[in-house]
């Protein structure tokens, strides 16, 4: 920015001050919604605010764009019909600025509805030039660090902020016309459970203890709700992953899980078919999408996909009997990455069927995936290496995941030691022991089936990555900006 400029601006905003004008006044300033002043009819006084958005002084005529959150309307100061110091404000007004103004409703020769300025209240002194549209703000990250400007001059960002907010309203009133309850759980834990993941830790100083971030939703939380005889609960909330960043994944983000008791994984994926239909058509008025490479169609058929024939089928591997090692081979055969370190069978059958998901578009569910990679959920009666477990794939990716919740006491602290183990050998995104969830479970918890989904299916159905449908993504700091 010229400093030229600014100090142009400090200028004005001295001259305004002199004059006995407060620039930044705390005030009510009773607003009608431009849309909504774009349809009354000629002569009918109107009162509009908002940000100056183009500014061009004709001489004894003044012509500007009013932009407020519903449209952009053009007002026009002609010096005859303005009660007020014509000279001043023309001299002291500046593009951004906000300003309140009182007037009637006319067209122009041009036919252009408009308003014509009776008065001016300064609501707001921008001391700051706007960008040029067309010039600036070309560059992803500083789009996304200037995210205020984004969403000024780009139409189709504050779309896609209401267009997230009916994503999450739909889920809600979805549920909630269901019979689910919703529910908060603690943000802050003691022990971090409910899904394979690296924490965030920070200190409770009242307490002088560490405390983790939440990994879910509260899992293990909603699960107690169960075992209190609620029968069906979810929440939305953030939650936390101290893990690496790519178009897909962020380290805080929202998620929905919900609870249901008496019911199983099958069960589940119908009541989640009903739900992506719906909040897609509410949200986005629409089951067809582009995702990545794929057309998807919500509305044809969900397919379901064999954790184990389908790796079979694609890498000739049977995770139900292979080594880490020999997953490891092929993993490098077929030129994928991979973390190194910690590798253990869990990770190596997860890496593999990574692999192969990414070459499905759905919409469909994967099935009959292996114990090994499921610690909370419910072995199938018919094969205990495998879990009553489900995934909803589109688009090449994992777009929530639900099972028949563990309720076997017994079995839950025979896996938590597992898990256990794996943390000690090094593996800090294996799930940690909770004795006190194992207590409460020790006391029943009916048959329950539990699911969760996070904003990771907005971005998809947005076709963009995950930091682009965050209204304001992390950044890192700058030491200071121009």
């Amino acid at each position: 920015m010229s400093s030229t400029l600014r100090k142009e601006r400090m200028e004005k905003l001295k001259r305004i001050r002199e004059k006995g004008i407060n620039p930044y006044p705390s005030l009510y300033f009773e607003k009608q919604d431009i849309k909504q002043v774009l349809k009354k009819k000629l002569k009918q006084k109107v009162r509009i605010a908002g940000r100056i958005m183009l500014f061009r002084d004709m001489g004894r005529i003044t012509f500007m764009q009013i932009r407020d959150e519903s449209a952009t309307m053009q007002a026009v100061i002609n010096k005859n019909e303005f009660e007020g110091d014509y000279k001043f404000w023309i001299k002291n007004l500046d593009l951004g600025d906000f300003v309140g103004i009182t007037g009637e409703r006319f067209d122009t020769r041009k036919k252009e509805k408009s308003v014509l300025v009776k008065k001016i209240v300064l609501l707001a002194k921008a001391i700051r030039p706007l960008p040029d549209k067309h010039k600036a703000l070309r560059n992803p990250e500083q789009r996304l660090r200037k995210r205020y400007l984004d969403i000024l001059f780009n139409p189709e960002v504050q779309d896609m902020i209401y267009k997230r907010e009916k994503f999450w309203q739909s889920i809600r009133d979805f549920m909630r016309e269901r019979g689910f309850r919703e529910v908060e759980t603690p943000i802050l834990e003691n022990v971090c459970g409910g899904a394979d993941a690296n924490p965030f830790v920070t200190h409770h100083k009242a307490r002088d203890m560490d405390l983790y971030l939440r990994i879910s939703t509260g899992e293990l939380w909603q699960k107690r709700l169960m075992v209190a005889g609620l029968e069906k609960t979810f929440e939305i909330g953030r939650q936390f992953r101290n893990e690496g960043m790519d178009p897909e994944h962020s380290q805080d983000y929202t998620q929905m899980e919900f609870y249901w008791a008496y019911a199983d994984y099958k069960k589940g994926m119908e009541l989640v078919r009903e739900l992506y239909r719906e909040v897609a058509l509410k949200t986005f008025g629409t089951l067809k999408f582009k995702i990545k490479d794929f057309e998807v169609d919500l509305g044809d058929e969900w397919q379901t996909y064999d954790y184990t024939e389908t790796v079979k089928k694609m890498t000739g591997i049977n995770v139900l009997e292979v080594s880490p090692e020999e997953i490891r081979h092929k993993l490098e055969s077929l030129g994928v990455e991979y973390e190194k370190n910690n590798f253990n069978l869990s990770r190596a059958v997860d890496n593999l069927w990574k692999y192969c998901r990414r070459k499905i578009a759905g919409p469909g569910f994967l099935i009959n995936e292996p114990l090994i990679v499921s610690p909370l959920a419910k072995k199938t009666e018919d094969n205990p290496k495998l879990a009553e477990r489900f995934h909803v794939i589109l688009g090449g990716s994992e777009l929530g995941n639900g099972y028949s919740e563990l309720n076997d006491p017994i079995d839950q602290a025979r896996r938590f030691l597992e898990q256990e183990k794996l943390r000690e050998a090094g593996d800090q995104e294996a799930q940690m022991r909770d004795d006190e969830f194992v207590e409460a479970l020790e006391y029943g918890m009916p048959p329950t089936c539990g699911f969760g989904l996070s904003e990771r299916l907005f971005s998809f159905l947005m076709n963009k990555t995950i930091r682009e449908c965050q209204i304001f993504p992390l950044m890192k700091p700058l030491g200071s900006d121009s």
